[in-house]
């Protein structure tokens, strides 16, 4: 089927906005949702392929209300982008339990969420395809971001061991892996810093706070070419099990690659020899 329904998070700013123009931009349906409809609805216009719905990924009702009122108003659910995401930025040290949770709860839990109430909508059309939105922080992790690269490694996982479990009903998933693109993950709106200073730390962290604020606006990535290489991939009879998208991103998965490699090799004899003996 060439022209399908998408269901977005996080439709209100940043790479969501893209996602959503470009698959409307190429004949698809659209149901874009975020915790503020307002703000979606400024970003976006009206358009009559498109459905605007408010969703709080990390309240189980918002999902299952914003699934019900997609398939009454289109019928189906083809392509799901879990695309809401947040940064709480800071050393683990700093970070407060509450900080680390609040990350986990809307770049891990809150996608399992929203997967929940659309994988009866595809298991029942026997096909659909589920994107998340991970980042180079789910293939390794840089200090100052533990709590980040938790919830993008841990939403690795989920999807790798949920496209096992989906596949025998039509159903496929890709991992998306960003490198830096020029959205508004890092804007005040989007990222916090840790509110839990400790002296020992203090040096570097007014580094690294530096380097992130200056980051932002400066990204080499075109969130718009990436939105439509998403629109490319969903037209794929075997859309990929992972994306790597910009160059960096490209450079960053060959050096865990390679890391990898000589890990494995490092303690070969050792690390084979560990069976119980014969």
């Amino acid at each position: 089927m060439n022209k399908k329904v998408w269901f977005i998070t996080g439709a209100g700013r940043g790479m969501g906005v893209d996602i959503t123009k470009a698959a409307i931009e190429a004949g698809h349906k659209v149901v874009a949702t975020g915790r503020n409809i307002d703000r979606v609805a400024k970003a976006l216009g009206e358009n009559e392929n498109l459905l605007i719905v408010r969703l709080d990924v990390t309240k189980k009702e918002d999902a299952d209300a914003a699934v019900h009122a997609a398939v009454e108003k289109f019928g189906r659910i083809d392509v799901l982008v879990n695309n809401a995401a947040n940064f709480i930025a800071g050393f683990f040290e700093e970070l407060t339990q509450e900080e680390i949770g609040q990350q986990l709860e809307t770049s891990l839990i809150g996608p399992m969420i929203v997967t929940r109430a659309v994988l009866p909508v595809m298991r029942k059309q026997r096909s659909g395809h589920i994107i998340v939105v991970s980042s180079t922080a789910g293939l390794t992790s840089l200090e100052f971001c533990s709590a980040y690269s938790a919830s993008k490694f841990g939403l690795e996982g989920f999807i790798q061991a949920l496209q096992t479990e989906v596949a025998p009903f039509g159903i496929t998933t890709t991992i998306v892996n960003p490198g830096f693109f020029r959205t508004e993950l890092l804007t005040d709106q989007s990222t916090k810093y840790a509110a839990n200073p400790i002296p020992d730390y203090t040096e570097k962290r007014e580094q690294l706070m530096q380097f992130w604020k200056g980051a932002n606006g400066q990204q080499t990535g075109d969130p718009v070419k990436l939105a439509k290489a998403l629109v490319t991939i969903t037209a794929e009879e075997k859309p990929p099990l992972r994306f790597l998208a910009g160059a960096d991103a490209v450079t960053t998965a060959e050096q865990v690659a390679t890391t990898l490699h000589q890990q494995a090799n490092a303690y070969f004899e050792l690390s084979s020899s560990l069976a119980f003996d014969n």
